[in-house]
């Protein structure tokens, strides 16, 4: 899910809050169990020089997390492969960035607003998933997709794409768990998932920025941005993603925002 020096980091903002508790664990913005994701399966899917992930949401702009990023403003630094599930095929492309948006409200992942827009340098020709018009997706059997880490503690990223399917836990659940641990968490703003009772099910250090998604009908439709957690894949700690469908006019809006030229 999860980088691991952004949760250094987190961790001693939430211990430096005298509201808060000593968290048990620092946060971690990774795929653990699932399978290997088919050829073609996420065609929008992209990897980020930065070690996060994205996914394409028009043809030359990608929605990841705002934990992937600086600032906003001109930044050609980011380097986006995509175009195959398996990064060392020759089928894949390589572009740079151009621009950046991160939100506004961004301070730490545990405060939500955990989304950022980059825009590419140039258009890429390949299909881009949808976003949702509303909440109405929000729940129910999940699938997160990555390139990260296949297990708690591991710093290895895959070469080929991942996905597993997570049952959606409700804000009243999840914001109880990460609280009574001393962890900010925002009902409006975060979506859970995870396996409460087994646990072994999630995204890993790696997948940050990755998409959360909701099959309707024949498409794929995200509904979350994996963001943090703590550890990867415990039963106790479920997968915390932003919440796309909270941000959706505001990422559109993003989108929409054409940069000054200088």
């Amino acid at each position: 899910m999860r980088a691991i020096a952004l949760f250094m980091c987190v961790a001693a903002m939430a211990v430096a809050s005298p509201a808060a508790a000593e968290p048990a664990d620092p946060p971690q913005v990774e795929v653990i169990g699932g399978s290997r994701a088919g050829a073609g399966e996420f065609p929008w899917m992209v990897r980020l020089g930065n070690g996060c992930a994205g996914t394409l949401v028009r043809s030359q702009y990608v929605l990841t997390a705002a934990h992937c990023v600086s600032r906003t403003g001109a930044n050609s630094s980011i380097s986006v492969r995509g175009g195959s599930a398996d990064l060392g095929s020759g089928k894949t492309f390589q572009v740079r960035s151009s621009h950046v948006w991160r939100a506004r409200g961004f301070s730490d992942v545990t405060r939500g607003d955990d989304w950022a827009v980059i825009r590419l340098s140039r258009p890429v020709g390949v299909p881009v998933v949808a976003l949702p018009s509303g909440g109405g997706l929000d729940g129910g059997t999940l699938t997160a997709v990555g390139w990260g880490a296949t297990r708690e503690g591991s710093r290895a990223q895959q070469r080929y794409l991942r996905k597993v399917q997570v049952p959606f836990v409700g804000d009243g659940t999840c914001g109880k768990i990460y609280r009574s641990h001393g962890y900010g968490f925002t009902d409006s703003d975060m979506i859970c998932a995870g396996d409460l009772a087994h646990g072994g099910k999630d995204s890993c250090q790696g997948d940050s920025g990755g998409p959360l998604l909701r099959r309707d009908g024949t498409r794929w439709v995200q509904v979350g941005i994996v963001s943090w957690g703590v550890g990867c894949g415990r039963a106790a700690y479920p997968g915390v993603y932003t919440q796309v469908s909270h941000f959706a006019a505001d990422i559109n809006a993003a989108i929409e925002e054409k940069p000054a030229r200088g």
